[in-house]
């Protein structure tokens, strides 16, 4: 499961022992086709990995803090560390492997 946050709740994802935020936007088109693929993976990986998603538009300070410039962009964070980042969309196994490689 995905929990949608703004920047007053980052404290979640600072709190996981790894989360991957999904930095996106609405009107996003490769946003809308990635969103589902997370949602799936979110599930296979309940219990060892925390999922958060970010709108850009509405947090746009978080954004930048993170140096994210390109949607969708993915960041994964180990114990509140940015500790690598996907950007673009990518299918299922694609996303897995990233994940798996950074476990």
């Amino acid at each position: 499961m995905i929990k949608n946050i703004n920047g007053d709740q980052f404290g979640e994802v600072k709190d996981a022992d790894v989360a991957v935020v999904d930095f996106y936007a609405d009107w996003c088109g490769p946003c809308k086709m990635l969103s589902p693929v997370v949602e799936g993976i979110s599930e296979e990986y309940e219990g060892r990995v925390s999922f958060f998603s970010i709108d850009v538009d509405e947090n746009q300070d978080l954004a930048m803090e993170f140096g994210v410039s390109n949607i969708p962009n993915l960041i994964l964070f180990k114990k509140g560390e940015k500790a690598d980042q996907s950007v673009g969309f990518k299918p299922a196994e694609a996303l897995k492997g990233w994940i798996d490689g950074n476990l």
